[in-house]
């Protein structure tokens, strides 16, 4: 694309957010035909995407140095500026329109001059747009004086909000740092404050950086960490921008941005009429990145120093030898505001090529094409000396118009090919394999060109899938970005809430835990650090349920409660198998006190009180329906009525729970007359041989209600039940056979009442006598045999019973132990009733 000076040229100039991109966009496809040159491949492939929606696949291009797609009947091309279609020898491209966007990097040492060659040379037929800052408005009265000048106006504000903590930044920031360690620690510090951020930098691929950038602009994420690549043109919808720092390695040395390039940074806050913010981000210290008064000024009211020179390079190339090749790329321009520019990695790489005697006696089309080769990017960013090597093997393939081996070449394209490992590795192989897409859009340096661009764009994809997925995966955590926006949401825009038929908990698309009846538990998968901030989501968000659940528990039937002794030992209160409340000691063993489980506190206080009294209503039922005879004979205790030794009595046997030795009863016993024990008789309690006891504590159901308000009172886990009906336990029942009303006969235990048949079988055996004072056998002995007593339980028994056996196996009665040897068990210290055993004494 040659000069020419027939069409119109026009510099809009501004700062950022001033639609100079869209107006060059807008202006090409008004055109028959038209080229824009962008300063990154990123901005260049977004724009193609635009201009495809517009004009359709087979009428745009896209030209960059690893990606060329150029459709036969192409009339709008989009590029990197270093590949902008330009005049070469018998080839001169001729477009109506032509445009190059942020010329004032004319300035940048690396690629400056790329961008002044472009502004001095590159123009359409018709229609000439040179788009940049306002600083570039001296360079272009001097360097194109043809040009009208036209400033436009940022469409909205841009305003200093000073310096904010990480864990303070707003909603849809852009944190913008200058390396990749310090963007990778900036995303994974957001991915724990904040649910997580997208990441941009300028060597990822489009593929990558797409994706990236959809998770920003769909909200699944708030906030971005860019390095500066940021500020050339990629449109997003940002509304505030902290810089990590205020200074940039730029290949030479560490030095302070210059105001303009931080206003190109901070220019990404605010997007059409939406104002925008800048600042810094606090990371604690004195020493964190601070703007000076000037600095914030001239960005505030985009006042900056206009530009004095641009970097130049001849594009009047002698290609006579090696040589004379370098001296033309060194030569200076009679302007004296295009300056010489630095050394470039392409020089560079030449010069150190040169220093080989059999490369600086190349000339003419050799020359040539090792320039050519010169010119493959240093992507992975190696340096001059080890990017030689390749640029050097590369040359010797093309030098005499051959072909780079296919077989190296497949080779280390293969070598890419692999999506294991993690971000670091993935984003090396995506660098080495850009190299290689470089080469195979270079039509004469391979035998199968189409073939082997096909080949790395599909490596380049995968690997570009895989560093997405890996960067979403590292710092991505989408449960914690949901709740974060959850818990600023208010009203409607709050997120629903969903429990799934197993329990299972979501707050909109992400599950936060499990709720297990009221008990909420957060996901055993979330980091220690997000416990947190899971359970104050089902603090906020799980209220209304656990309610409904409460009042559908009211509601319900007695049967969807039941007594619950857990594995750990607490013996309470379940509805559907989820522990509600734990039992606990209160005014009497029949009237335990409840306690209601912590998860119960998230109900509201109306729901929390009503189910509460759901269950103790429901466990005063089951008292009175299991052990209702214990509670009569606590009411028998305290009736004036009954004579002095029937309360006394009740009042014992109350405490004991219904189950006591006859001998610990002896005394109030021996009081009895017949009217008291005819009062006994009513209440139910029957005074055997051995034990006093309830016959209907014996029930399965009253046994295990019994067991458990006696642990509970005792302070100790609910015993193992015997099964229904046992008559007998084994040794194993030591601590709780009493508790479960069995007697303790040596290694084994009888149940009371089966005991009391057997001790009064005896005492009517003795005093029934036969003819000639003969008594009988004092022992049943089918009862014993169908209880498979042994011989020493037996024994025990009998002699509990008061008799004896004589060594040729008869039994003699010897009498009950004297009452001095075994008094009275006291009632418990402490209980209401134990003053009434004493009255007596």
């Amino acid at each position: 694309m040659a000069a020419r000076n027939d069409g119109i040229i026009r510099a809009i100039l501004g700062p950022t957010n001033t639609g100079k991109t869209h107006l060059a966009i807008e202006r090409m496809c008004a055109h028959s035909s038209g080229v824009i040159g962008f300063p990154l491949r990123l901005l260049a492939r977004e724009v193609y995407d635009r201009v495809v929606a517009i004009k359709g696949e087979a009428s745009v291009a896209l030209l960059t140095g690893e990606e060329r797609i150029v459709p036969p009947t192409a009339r709008y091309w989009l590029s990197t500026v270093e590949s902008m279609p330009v005049a070469t020898e018998g080839n001169e491209r001729d477009f109506a329109f032509c445009a190059i966007d942020e010329a004032q990097l004319g300035t940048d040492p690396e690629r400056g001059h790329v961008f002044t060659d472009r502004l001095l040379r590159a123009r359409g037929r018709e229609e000439t747009l040179i788009l940049g800052s306002a600083t570039l408005k001296p360079m272009i009265r001097a360097l194109v004086p043809e040009a009208e000048i036209v400033t436009r106006p940022r469409f909205s504000t841009l305003r200093y909000a000073g310096s904010v903590k990480l864990s303070r930044l707003p909603p849809r920031s852009a944190i913008v740092a200058f390396s990749a360690e310090q963007v990778y620690g900036l995303a994974e510090m957001l991915r724990r404050f904040k649910g997580g951020a997208a990441v941009v930098m300028g060597a990822l691929s489009p593929a990558t950086r797409n994706a990236q950038v959809a998770m920003f602009q769909r909200g699944e994420v708030d906030y971005l960490v860019a390095t500066d690549a940021v500020g050339m043109g990629l449109n997003m919808d940002v509304a505030h921008v902290a810089f990590a720092g205020l200074e940039k390695f730029d290949g030479r040395r560490d030095r302070r941005l210059t105001i303009s390039e931080m206003a190109q940074i901070a220019g990404r806050a605010g997007r059409h009429q939406r104002d925008g913010s800048f600042g810094t981000l606090g990371l604690g210290g004195d020493n964190g990145p601070a703007f000076t008064e000037e600095e914030i000024a001239a960005i505030e009211e985009h006042r900056f120093r206009p530009l004095d020179h641009l970097y130049w390079r001849s594009s009047n190339l002698d290609f006579t030898d090696v040589g004379a090749l370098i001296r033309s790329l060194e030569a200076r321009s009679d302007d004296p505001l295009l300056r010489p520019a630095p050394l470039s990695i392409d020089l560079a790489v030449l010069k150190a090529l040169a220093e080989d005697p059999a490369i600086a006696a190349r000339r003419g089309v050799q020359a040539r094409r090792l320039w050519a080769a010169c010119g493959l990017p240093d992507f992975r960013k190696v340096g001059p000396m080890h990017h030689a090597r390749m640029v050097r093997r590369v040359f010797n393939y093309i030098v005499d118009g051959g072909h780079i081996a296919q077989d190296w070449f497949a080779a280390e394209v293969t070598r890419l090919d692999n999506v294991q490992g993690d971000i670091e590795a993935l984003a090396d192989r995506l660098a080495g394999v850009r190299s290689w897409a470089y080469i195979a859009h270079r039509s004469d340096w391979l035998a199968d060109p189409a073939k082997w661009a096909e080949r790395t764009r599909q490596v380049e994809a995968r690997l570009s899938d895989a560093l997405h997925e890996r960067l979403t995966q590292r710092f991505v955590d989408r449960r914690t970005a949901v709740l974060v926006r959850d818990i600023g949401a208010r009203g409607a825009d709050a997120l629903p809430v969903t429990v799934a038929a197993d329990g299972e908990v979501s707050v909109g698309p992400e599950p936060i835990g499990h709720l297990a009846g009221f008990d909420f538990t957060v996901d055993p998968a979330a980091r220690l650090a997000d416990k947190r901030l899971l359970l104050a989501a089902a603090e906020r968000r799980l209220g209304d349920e656990l309610d409904r659940r409460a009042r559908d528990l009211c509601a319900g039937e007695d049967s969807r409660f039941a007594l619950l002794a857990t594995p750990g030992g607490e013996i309470g209160i379940a509805a559907d198998g989820h522990l509600l409340a734990r039992l606990a000691p209160g005014r009497s063993l029949a009237e335990p006190a409840l306690r209601t489980v912590r998860s119960l506190d998230r109900l509201s206080v109306p729901a929390r009180a009503e189910l509460r009294a759901r269950m103790e209503g429901w466990l005063e039922r089951q008292i009175s329906r299991h052990l209702g005879d214990l509670a009569r004979l606590s009411a028998a205790a305290t009736d004036k009525q009954l004579v002095p030794p029937v309360r006394a009595l009740t009042a014992m046997l109350a405490d004991a729970g219904g189950l006591a030795p006859r001998r610990a009863l002896a005394e109030p016993i021996g009081q009895l007359d017949r009217a008291a024990r005819a009062a006994l008789h009513k209440l139910r309690i029957r005074l055997g041989a051995l034990d006093v006891f309830l016959p209907s504590l014996l029930k399965p159901e009253a046994q295990r209600w019994r067991a458990a308000l006696l642990a509970v009172r005792a302070g100790q886990p609910m015993p193992a039940l015997p099964p229904p009906g046992a008559a007998t336990l084994s040794a194993e029942a030591d601590r709780h056979g009493a508790a479960l009303a069995y007697r303790r006969l040596g290694e084994s235990w009888l149940r009371v009442d089966l005991a009391d048949r057997l001790a009064a079988f005896a005492h009517r055996a003795r005093a029934a006598e036969r003819p000639g004072g003969e008594t009988l056998e004092p022992i049943d002995r089918d009862l014993v045999t169908s209880l498979g007593l042994s011989d020493e339980a037996l024994a025990r028994l009998m002699a509990e019973v008061g008799f004896r056996a004589d060594p040729a196996g008869a039994w003699h009665w010897r009498g009950t132990r004297p009452r001095t040897r075994s008094r009275p068990t006291p009632a418990r210290p402490g209980n209401a009733f134990a003053a009434l055993a004493g009255l007596k004494r």
